[in-house]
């Protein structure tokens, strides 16, 4: 895939005024130089999230959420980077490169597409010619604006109706072929995959077709329910049935609902829950869990109360346990034996059913229960076994107050860890207070000082002209500063957002975060004689750090001719 130049994200963003885009999602109040509400990405009271016109980016200081308006429409809006893209270089009159547009566009996979498609159609005009098909949705009770929302088709009985209807030439009959459209016998012979069945096609991000699932109409047939190979567009691991309707029907998913089958889905949205999604005839995987809570902040995922449906509850825990981040909620609803949520939603109605889902069992109770259920609390080796077999999943949880939580409940049920935090845990990060020669401290806060002013005024970096002396000083946080300058030299128009999003996934990334969310009081002719100055010292302290290094020499044995017009050069230069 083409990536989008720099300089068009740049420009786009530098167009783009992110208080517009941000609050025409999420109620702004004016604070001062910038805007705050309470953050769109995790529940709170107080308004925490703040949102910078001058810097164009914005930062919850709650959750940590972060970016430019391209990756907030990512989040709130549930985009595809590419689509957050197109959509703000529309609202500015921009458009992305043609060659880009073109590359992005690879035609086989977009003819791909298009047959993925084509078969869709076909399936649903089959549905409304089929008395028997239309019985059978009349039967279940699928009104037909689910039908309509859900694109349900049928495919028809025999071996060649979808071939016959749309594969006669050799390149359509591929490209069905590698959309797992047909199958093929052990004489070489290829025939349609679905047959007789109701056909439920599979939507990615973007809402296209990409697979589908078949159901049986008649009980005595099997498989009940036959998915859509892998291909090229679709792995079952990373996609779940029915989320593009689900992010279609919801301004804003405050959760999603896993369940098993595509009826289920399809019936919770007939009685009006619309946030019911499933998983493609497989456990639920680490992507699966990533998408899910890329989209809502409280995932349910409801199963049979029997042996299978716990044990497909458990690798659902260990898919999301090391996805638990502070704000996230995870529950288990287990049915009575016999019912399926298609069932319950109709007996119980919605009332009913929320009912259960509000008395569901949240995932630390499970995580217990599950690993404590043979086990003997009242006893020594009860509570070791119970802690040993803790130990390695809760490692897994990111840091934050939920694992913290866990901790502590394996604390309460086996007295382990009632002593005093280990070192690793809880040892203070204490700053360096001189440098390897001896050198004062206030050092580290000059390039403190001019990263924190560079994160604020990017463009501050184009008034500096190259060599730049400052990179070769021997100091913590020059290599960060040398590489802020050089990115603007490259990016001018780059914004406060776009620093910081370069930066995303490194190490860097918090310390960035913290020092761009800094007031920095004063005019900004004064703020730039600040960084100016700033770099001029850093010049200094490179001529001192060389004449340094010339005694040394001079002292261990001497210096040559060069090297000693070299250290009177390096003295004029310090007394001017």
């Amino acid at each position: 895939m083409a990536r989008i130049p720099d300089a068009f994200i740049d420009d786009l963003l530098a167009r783009t005024d992110i208080v517009e885009v941000i609050g025409a999602r999420v109620p702004l109040k004016r604070q001062g130089k910038e805007y705050a509400a309470r953050c769109p990405f995790h529940d709170e009271r107080s308004a925490s999230f703040t949102v910078s016109q001058t810097k164009q980016f914005y930062h919850c200081f709650g959750c940590g959420a972060h970016g430019t308006a391209i990756s907030f429409m990512m989040n709130f809006d549930r985009l595809e980077f590419l689509d957050a893209v197109d959509e703000l270089a529309k609202r500015v009159g921009m458009e992305i490169p043609r060659d880009t547009q073109q590359r992005n566009a690879n035609p086989e996979t977009r003819d791909l597409y298009g047959a993925m498609e084509a078969a869709s159609t076909f399936f649903r005009s089959q549905l409304a010619n089929s008395e028997k098909a239309r019985a059978y949705v009349e039967r279940r009770g699928i009104a037909a604006e689910i039908v309509e929302r859900y694109a349900i088709g049928y495919a028809p009985d025999g071996f060649s109706a979808l071939r016959d209807a749309l594969g006669t030439d050799p390149g359509r009959m591929q490209l069905m072929e590698r959309g797992g459209l047909f199958s093929k016998n052990d004489r070489g012979n290829v025939y349609d995959k679905f047959r007789d069945r109701l056909m439920f096609p599979i939507h990615d991000r973007r809402g296209r077709t990409i697979a589908f699932g078949g159901r049986v109409i008649d009980p005595e047939d099997s498989p009940k329910y036959l998915n859509s190979p892998e291909t090229a567009l679709f792995h079952k691991g990373r996609e779940l049935y029915g989320l593009w309707q689900a992010k279609q029907a919801n301004a804003k998913l405050e959760r999603l609902i896993v369940v098993e089958g595509y009826m289920d889905v399809v019936a919770l949205a007939q009685y009006g829950v619309s946030q019911a999604v499933a998983t493609l005839g497989t456990a639920t995987t680490p992507d699966h869990a990533e998408l899910l809570f890329r989209n809502a902040p409280d995932v349910y995922f409801c199963f049979d109360g029997d042996r299978a449906g716990r044990s497909a509850a458990w690798k659902a825990l260990e898919s999301v346990l090391p996805r638990m981040k502070d704000g996230r909620q995870a529950f288990f609803l287990f049915l009575p034996d016999g019912e399926d949520p298609d069932s319950i939603v109709r007996k119980e109605g919605v009332a009913g059913f929320d009912a259960r889902l509000r008395d569901a069992t949240p995932l630390s109770e499970f995580f217990y229960a599950s690993l404590s259920s043979d086990v003997n609390l009242s006893s020594l080796d009860g509570k070791a076994r119970l802690a040993e077999r803790c130990k390695p999943l809760l490692a897994q949880i990111p840091d934050g107050a939920f694992g913290d939580l866990m901790q502590q409940r394996l604390t309460e049920l086996t007295g382990v860890g009632t002593r005093a935090s280990t070192p690793q845990t809880h040892v203070p990060v204490k700053r360096a207070t001189h440098s390897s020669r001896g050198t004062p401290a206030q050092k580290p806060s000059l390039v403190r000082g001019a990263i924190t002013h560079l994160l604020h005024r990017p463009a501050l970096a184009l008034d500096l002209q190259p060599p730049y002396r400052f990179a070769a000083l021997r100091q913590p946080g020059i290599e960060l500063l040398s590489e802020l300058v050089l990115l603007v030299r490259e990016r001018p128009e780059i914004s406060t957002g776009a620093l910081l999003e370069h930066f995303e996934g490194r190490e860097e990334v918090g310390a960035l975060q913290k020092l761009a969310t800094l007031e920095l009081p004063g005019e900004a002719a004064n703020l730039r004689d600040e960084f100016i100055d700033a770099i001029a010292q850093l010049d200094i302290q490179v001529l001192q750090q060389r004449i340094e290094e010339l005694q040394q020499q001079q002292r261990d044995g001497g210096l040559d001719a060069d090297g000693k017009q070299e250290m009177r050069e390096l003295l004029q230069a310090q007394r001017r």
